[in-house]
């Protein structure tokens, strides 16, 4: 069973109208900073690649998260069924 309970839609359009959001305001930003080309280049190509790596930073942490909760619950398995083997 899955103890954790399942996202809502609207906290789902919440979150990626929040992030179309960010995203647009930083491309707006870019756009309009008063700089050379090259510069504004160089800011979008360093956003790009910071929001790749938050994505690639959160799925590694979730992974190791659950590879560790699933850890967890093989060795209550084995616990319990050493206390009950024991028991008997």
């Amino acid at each position: 069973m899955n103890s954790q309970m399942p996202h809502t839609a609207s906290w789902k359009a919440f979150t990626l109208v929040s992030f179309a959001l960010a995203v647009g305001m930083l491309a707006l930003g870019i756009y309009a900073l008063p700089a050379d080309l090259w510069a504004k280049g160089y800011l979008a190509m360093a956003a790009v690649f910071s929001i790749g790596s938050t994505f690639t930073l959160a799925k590694t942490q979730r992974d190791e998260y659950e590879a560790r909760r699933l850890i967890n619950r093989i060795d209550e398995v084995k616990t319990e069924r050493l206390l009950r083997d024991e028991a008997a």
